[in-house]
């Protein structure tokens, strides 16, 4: 549940102007845990374009991205990324939380949105990786039920180098596997 003033909504064609000053005011708290980003990556025209980009892989089924809000504010994301339908019927987990926003529970309630979403659609299973010295975040993982399975070296180009992750996983039901489309 999120606290009082918060919401997630999914992600619209109008939304490069909060986006931009999202991205603009957590750029150092996002820093340590993203690729190195161009500068037009903080522009509204280079949000437009990334926006642009999600909503047509959202149609095509395979990301299912949402923001959260604070009024008009964008103060987080989370996504259902790389769905992969058929016998896997697997999503990975991804999200952040603006710095002025965090200790609220905004990142377990939005993991928890995504998880209840994640079912809905008919998916299996959840994978999320975080570097290995991300403590907040393995502790919002497993808080909402993910659990390690293993260690990735050098697994994802972070902030400029290869860096080792911790990788979770959330089962969310033994039905039989179908197809569904988001």
């Amino acid at each position: 549940m999120l606290p009082e003033g918060y919401d997630i909504r999914p992600l619209g064609e109008g939304d490069a102007p909060a986006l931009a000053a999202a991205y603009v005011r957590n750029r150092e708290h996002l820093a340590p845990w993203d690729p190195k980003r161009e500068e037009s990556f903080f522009t509204e025209r280079g949000q437009r374009e990334d926006v642009e980009a999600k909503l047509a892989m959202a149609g095509q089924g395979l990301v299912v991205p949402w923001l959260v809000m604070h009024g008009a504010d964008v103060v987080g994301r989370v996504n259902l990324n790389n769905i992969v339908r058929g016998v896997f019927q697997n999503a990975s987990l991804g999200y952040w939380v603006d710095h002025a926003h965090t200790g609220r529970g905004l990142a377990s309630a939005a993991v928890r949105f995504a998880v209840e979403r994640a079912d809905v659609l008919g998916l299996h299973r959840l994978e999320a990786g975080t570097l290995v010295h991300n403590v907040a975040s393995q502790r919002v993982l497993t808080r909402t039920g993910f659990e390690q399975y293993g260690v990735a070296p050098d697994y994802l180009y972070i902030n400029g180098r290869w860096q080792d992750h911790h990788l979770y996983q959330r089962i969310l039901h033994d039905r039989p596997a179908g197809n569904s489309v988001p």
